[in-house]
């Protein structure tokens, strides 16, 4: 893949993109926030590792002005662990986290997972007989529930036909609860489905994640929060819901 890595400190800088090269990545380096935004406004990598600590903006600003343009997957790294740390840094819209010191093992680990649920594998474009679900505009492409359509094949949603911009982790979780609308998807569900069955974080990371899709949904009863249990997602009361139509 085409990776940027944003990271100021060279020592650090010359040991990833070394490991991240030696694995078959090709590796554009940058150590500014200011470069990074710059780069990726006209770049065209399949992924981004961020440090937070950064000499001119915070990292935490950069992954916020970077998702303003772009829905490129990010994985921060950084040196804090604190869980209010993950938390706003998934919220603004990262894929993923590591804490220094990390092994370049849990690195490429990391990115070898990120890239599984936010990058269509070739195969998906390049099937001799592509079924009736990779068609455009069929029924099976594109679901619908009430005003919202998410289509699974382009990984893009509208609401009233006006597109909803999401990040990578939005749509999965999204596209997990509208799996069954209705039915209650628990925490652990939707981490298992959405990041890894060995997922090892807080659970508060969904919520961090719903809260991003309830505000970019203009109304949080669109997912619906049991208490104790997890979420759902429904057409809200009030809202014209037409004809509901739950294909897969």
């Amino acid at each position: 893949m085409k990776l940027l890595l944003v990271e100021d400190d060279r020592a650090i800088a010359r040991s990833l993109t070394e490991g991240l090269t030696a694995d078959g990545h090709h590796v554009e380096h940058v150590s500014t926030g200011l470069d990074a935004i710059a780069t990726v406004t006209h770049g065209d990598h399949q992924m981004i590792l961020l440090d937070l600590g950064l000499p001119d903006l915070d990292g935490r600003d950069v992954c916020r002005e970077i998702r303003r343009v772009s829905s490129v997957p990010i994985i921060m790294i950084t040196a804090r662990g604190d869980e209010l740390d993950r938390v706003l840094g998934l919220e603004l819209g990262a894929d993923d986290y590591v804490t220094k010191p990390f092994s370049m093992r849990e690195v490429l680990a990391r990115i070898r997972a990120v890239a599984r649920r936010t990058i269509p594998s070739p195969t998906d474009s390049t099937s001799s007989a592509p079924t009736a679900a990779a068609t455009p505009g069929t029924e099976e492409s594109v679901q619908a529930i009430g005003p919202l359509t998410i289509d699974r094949r382009t990984r893009r949603v509208h609401l009233d036909g006006t597109t909803v911009e999401l990040t990578a982790k939005e749509f999965d979780v999204l596209a997990c609860l509208a799996d069954d609308p209705g039915a209650v998807r628990t925490r652990t569900e939707i981490l298992e489905q959405v990041w890894d069955m060995n997922w090892f974080g807080p659970t508060k990371t969904v919520d961090a994640h719903v809260a991003a899709l309830r505000k970019k949904l203009g109304d949080h009863r669109w997912i619906d929060a049991v208490r104790g249990v997890g979420f759902r997602l429904e057409v809200p009361p009030g809202v014209d819901d037409g004809s509901t139509d739950s294909t897969p």
